[in-house]
């Protein structure tokens, strides 16, 4: 792909009426940001972490963007697929919003994805990490702020290989986000040299793991890699440390295993290491500096979630002010949009020609309850994205 290509999409959706102007005078209106993202149900405190990060960065610019006021326009996703269609619509065409933030889930991801393709409404997608959303299914307008299930769980791959590991056992859930992420591990241990021995996939969502670690200790594999999330990641480590595999067989996993739980793993936790684009522990001033504004602003210390949800407002911040706060001329909005290079809490972010971050991923190892940045596990990590046609 090229900039060339990318502008002739961006001008043939606007050829064709797709792209509207929102906004009839700029200096008139507030900015409206339309957050299609969970706050009821499993994934709550996700979509809330997500929002606070979104509004401390526009509060960090006095409240606006390119000049302009800034209104919030806050709907339920309800992690709901079903619903995402519909809630997409009634943001784009009933709120008139000029940015659609969200989803957490891959499969709400996919019912926008359909709405913005009719109505080209531009999108950042601040967690579901669906690697189709900028690769087969790319479009101009659509934007990501957060990860590929890929971009986290292949540096680990090299990584266990490093450490002198040569056959491996993996184990997720049997659904796609989970399938996703450990093809990216398994694709980078066997190209280092490596030996997946076995790959166990578990029923979604069931946390019943006996079966499956005494299965992995008769296997005796060099260490396990896996991908569990939530309540699921917790019983899982919980699961295997009190089995006594721990202390024989390193347990791996992509971040998102022990990612807002590490305190709660208590004991079981320590020594587990995971790749992930975001530690709290990240020495820079820039993530010294967010860490205290956010806890001084929420009373906590900041996730992932959280850091995504920044970063979406710093990129707005830093895109409207390029196009000095005018959102009717889509295309430079966009072209705004794609060029802006963050000095972010994560490290230093860019974005591909398919509108994917390219950011850093850490080996992270939990001591005393907190993430401990081990080393630099990927710096500057770009995703394939051979199947994006802009």
């Amino acid at each position: 792909m090229n900039n060339i290509f990318k502008k002739t999409a961006v001008a043939s959706l606007i050829g064709a009426g797709v792209l509207t102007a929102g906004i009839a005078n700029a200096d008139e209106h507030p900015i409206k940001l339309g957050l299609l993202l969970p706050y009821s149900g499993t994934y709550t405190a996700l979509g809330e972490a997500i929002t606070n990060g979104l509004k401390l960065a526009i509060e960090q610019q006095d409240g606006h963007l390119g000049g302009r006021d800034v209104e919030f326009v806050e709907l339920d996703s309800e992690a709901n697929p079903s619903k995402a269609p519909q809630n997409m619509s009634r943001l784009v065409k009933g709120d008139n919003v000029d940015f659609v933030i969200g989803p957490v889930h891959s499969g709400v991801a996919m019912g926008m994805l359909r709405v913005a393709k009719q109505t080209g409404a531009i999108t950042i997608i601040p967690n579901a990490g669906l690697g189709a959303a900028t690769n087969e299914l790319c479009m101009p307008n659509v934007f990501r702020t957060s990860f590929s299930m890929w971009q986290n769980s292949y540096p680990m791959g090299k990584v266990a290989y490093d450490q002198g590991h040569r056959k491996v056992v993996t184990i997720t859930w049997d659904y796609a986000g989970g399938k996703e992420d450990i093809a990216g591990f398994e694709q980078a241990f066997t190209e280092a040299g490596g030996e997946i021995v076995e790959q166990i996939l578990v029923p979604f969502p069931s946390t019943e793991f006996q079966s499956y670690l005494t299965q992995i200790a008769s296997l005796k594999p060099d260490a396990v890699y896996t991908f569990f999330a939530g309540g699921g990641g917790v019983s899982f480590v919980r699961d295997y440390a009190a089995s006594g595999l721990k202390e024989s067989i390193p347990l791996l996993g992509s971040g998102f295993l022990t990612e807002g739980n590490a305190k709660a793993l208590d004991g079981a936790g320590e020594g587990v290491q995971t790749t992930l684009h975001y530690a709290e522990t990240i020495e820079s001033e820039a993530n010294r500096d967010f860490v205290e504004a956010y806890n001084n602003a929420y009373g906590e210390l900041p996730d992932t979630y959280a850091v995504q949800g920044y970063d979406t407002g710093m990129m707005l911040a830093q895109a409207m002010y390029a196009v000095k706060g005018n959102t009717e001329d889509k295309e430079a909005l966009i072209e705004a949009l794609s060029r802006v290079h963050l000095n972010s809490p994560r490290g230093p972010m860019t974005f591909s020609d398919s509108h994917h971050p390219i950011q850093n991923v850490y080996l992270r190892e939990i001591r005393d309850g907190k993430h401990n940045v081990v080393d630099l596990a990927y710096e500057q990590l770009e995703v394939p994205d051979d199947a994006c046609q802009l």
